[in-house]
């Protein structure tokens, strides 16, 4: 899970590189934490915990973003701050 510092140094990169939609920014940062949980463990997708948010809003964060090249602007953004 993300911690709040952690946080507080990703959310002006994913807000410059996310599209504009209804997931308010305090949903996103849980929803990244359950996408991050998932890909570390290499889980399916319906088995995010329940504390993480629904399973299928992550999937569907995940999906649209890739689809979008939102993980490949989010990845040039945070190789530049080092």
């Amino acid at each position: 899970m993300l911690s709040d510092a952690q946080w507080s140094e990703l959310e002006p990169l994913v807000e410059a590189c996310r599209p504009k939609a209804k997931t308010p920014p305090q949903d996103l940062q849980r929803t990244l934490s359950a996408i991050l949980w998932r890909h570390r463990n290499g889980a399916k997708w319906r088995a995010i915990p329940e504390e993480l948010g629904p399973w299928w809003r992550a999937a569907q964060i995940f999906i649209r973003w890739s689809r979008a090249g939102v993980w490949e602007r989010l990845l040039s953004l945070v190789q530049e701050r080092g």
